[in-house]
């Protein structure tokens, strides 16, 4: 058994409370985190309980404790870059930020996962399949044969890759959507809810619906909820 390793969740919000429970599930299989707390600029949450964890600080907290390792848990299609660009501003050592893996997630042995990625339970990972850094991957995504993940990606619950689908950095792609195999979505994308991408989507751009079309520019994204 290897030794427990003391972690923090950057991010008290959905995505945060959801990735405890995830550690909650691996530990019940093998003890492997001592889940600290949540990190959180808010200062209106500072000492709160959410999920029954902790918030333990800011962001700053992190540089006061340089063994315990932290994942970024935060993700919304109106800011998709947002999770990359918080680890960034962290500036810590890849070796700091600790992938997460859910017990009943099915991952092929030719599967590599980068630093810092979150990966839920029932997802599918098959074959050749290529994960970057900081990616959140919800209950339910399948990717297929072949398929490249760029850093940063946020994959909603339910998503469905065909074989050697190429996903650029920061890309978010909602719940329920389907593409096609060898689409390229392009970095900074949003892809809607339940889209049916046949189509490449070039970067920085709004896609949504059945067939997938092009909706507006990625900088021009409504609140939260308007595309999935």
């Amino acid at each position: 058994m290897s030794a427990v390793r003391r972690l923090v969740l950057v991010g008290a919000g959905g995505f945060g409370r959801e990735t405890a429970e995830l550690v909650r599930a691996l530990n019940r299989v093998d003890p492997t985190f001592d889940l600290l707390g949540f990190l959180d600029d808010d200062p209106a949450l500072a000492g709160e309980v959410r999920t029954g964890v902790p918030v333990v600080g800011p962001l700053e907290w992190i540089h006061d404790h340089p063994d315990v390792a932290v994942t970024v848990c935060i993700g919304s299609p109106t800011a998709p870059a947002a999770r990359r660009g918080v680890a960034a501003r962290l500036g810590l050592d890849p070796s700091r930020f600790a992938t997460l893996v859910h017990p009943l997630a099915v991952l092929g042995s030719t599967v590599d996962v980068g630093a810092g990625s979150v990966i839920h339970a029932a997802c599918v990972l098959t074959a050749d399949v290529r994960v970057g850094r900081h990616v959140e991957m919800m209950p339910g995504t399948v990717l297929t044969h072949d398929d490249v993940v760029g850093d940063g990606v946020t994959f909603g619950a339910g998503v469905r890759l065909a074989g050697g689908v190429d996903i650029g950095t920061d890309a978010y792609i909602g719940s329920g959507a389907c593409l096609r195999e060898a689409v390229v979505v392009g970095a900074g994308s949003v892809v809607g809810m339940g889209a049916v991408v046949l189509d490449d989507v070039p970067p920085g751009e709004v896609w949504a619906g059945n067939p997938a079309r092009y909706i507006r520019s990625a900088q021009r994204l409504r609140p939260l909820g308007a595309v999935g």
